[in-house]
């Protein structure tokens, strides 16, 4: 019987632990390589070292990424060690969108301590992120994996279809119209394709055939969505001491979220109170945020938003189980899936 069918199941904080000790050493690696104009701006963003360059223990994310590219790939019989190339380029990825996503939304905190564009300039964040995305294809490229050219194509599909769902997010701010389904298919884009291309990724490093790729990639999709569902849930009622960002900051910038699209698109009397302020210069939701959060919950949006995460992580578990081969993997998939879902941060 092989070891991984004997082997207990570990807890979501065990994995993590488990894949940051084997992926960590490969990002900062990669990141020594930088030239030192932009090192030193990534190295802050994720946590290694404060805005002088002196060692800190500041957290650098959830790195949850990493963790489904490794597991996605146990999950079909394929080895952690060999992913993790893959797991390193999706958080760089990951980090690149970051950056930049502060610098476009003007959010001044990110990981509980001042964003790096708010510390080293717009400029100084965006370069720094421009590097980051070039490193992540050159880790792949650099792998010498047989599938190393398959993984460039995957992620590079995944960081388009990011861009359209991120633009679509900024478009959405000036537009009155926006329905259910658009906002949806922009969070699947946005959100959605890189932990879809993460799950991806893992298969494809793993050596699996075309519908446990696709499986595993939809199955990605699903959890990403959800995990957009709950993001814009915290980013409305979250703890800002819990979430380290500003609350009801999503609010004050009148983001079209999941739960206030569906808010405002609910034609009950909360809704239209919410679009009326949601209107003009929206400077009712900047004055009064809370104001504005209650008539979300009051319109439904917040119950929405809830019951979509649910449903969406209960087809990514029923998709996991049709794909893979490893149970003790795909049980510390599904643990991970539900503390995506369930998290309040």
């Amino acid at each position: 019987m092989p070891p991984e069918a004997t082997a207990p199941t570990r807890s979501v904080h065990e994995v993590v632990a488990w894949s940051r000790g084997m992926v960590q050493p490969a990002l900062r690696a990669a990141v020594d390589g930088l030239p030192a104009s932009v090192r030193h701006v990534a190295g802050y963003h994720l946590g290694w070292w404060d805005e002088h360059g002196h060692p800190t223990d500041a957290g650098g994310g959830k790195a949850i990424r990493p963790v489904l590219v490794q597991l996605a790939a146990e999950a079909v019989g394929g080895s952690a060690a060999t992913a993790v190339p893959a797991a390193a380029a999706v958080e760089l990825v990951h980090d690149f969108t970051l950056l930049h996503d502060d610098v476009l939304d003007g959010d001044r905190t990110r990981r509980h301590r001042p964003a790096a564009w708010h510390v080293f300039g717009v400029p100084a964040a965006v370069l720094a992120g421009d590097a980051m995305l070039a490193l992540a294809f050159d880790v792949l490229a650099a792998s010498g994996h047989p599938a190393a050219l398959t993984g460039v194509r995957v992620l590079n599909a995944a960081v388009l279809d990011l861009v359209d769902g991120e633009h679509a997010d900024l478009a959405f701010e000036g537009r009155h119209d926006i329905g259910v389904a658009e906002c949806v298919a922009m969070a699947e884009r946005k959100t959605g394709g890189l932990l879809a291309c993460a799950c991806a990724l893992g298969a494809v490093f793993a050596g699996a055939g075309p519908d446990e790729v696709a499986g595993l990639r939809d199955f990605g999709l699903r959890l990403g969505v959800a995990f957009q569902h709950v993001d814009d849930l915290l980013g409305i009622w979250g703890d800002e001491a819990v979430t380290g960002k500003p609350v009801h900051g999503d609010l004050r910038a009148r983001k079209k979220s999941l739960p206030v699209v569906a808010a405002l698109t609910s034609g009950t009397p909360a809704g239209r109170e919410l679009a009326a302020l949601y209107e003009g210069d929206g400077r009712p939701v900047a004055d009064d945020p809370a104001r504005a959060a209650r008539l979300v919950e009051a319109a439904g949006g917040r119950a929405w938003s809830e019951r979509q995460a649910e449903l969406l992580l209960d087809q990514a578990l029923r998709l996991l189980d049709s794909v893979a081969s490893a149970p003790r993997a795909a049980a510390e998939l599904a643990g991970l899936a539900r503390a995506i879902v369930r998290r309040d941060h």
